[in-house]
């Protein structure tokens, strides 16, 4: 699975945990809905570092959280 999938789970998997839907996050992070929406969407691949920052505000858990998961370990090398 690429960065990009694994970020986007993430996302889906803690606003399932919390039972908020996207909106809620936007409104929750100060995250644009047009944003977040491109996110999940695949219209945006490369979420920035700062957004990802907002949303983990949003979510109440710091930027470590996010990222410690089995899926971020796991990742594979992308540039080959």
């Amino acid at each position: 699975m690429s960065i990009y999938n694994v970020t986007v789970a993430r996302i889906r998997e803690l606003c399932y945990q919390r039972n908020i839907t996207p909106n809620a996050l936007s409104y929750l992070s100060g995250v644009s809905q047009s944003t977040i929406k491109s996110i999940l969407n695949g219209e945006s691949k490369n979420p920035g570092i700062v957004t990802i920052k907002k949303l983990c505000d949003g979510l109440d858990i710091s930027i470590i959280d996010f990222f410690n998961t089995e899926d971020f370990k796991n990742l594979e090398q992308e540039i080959k």
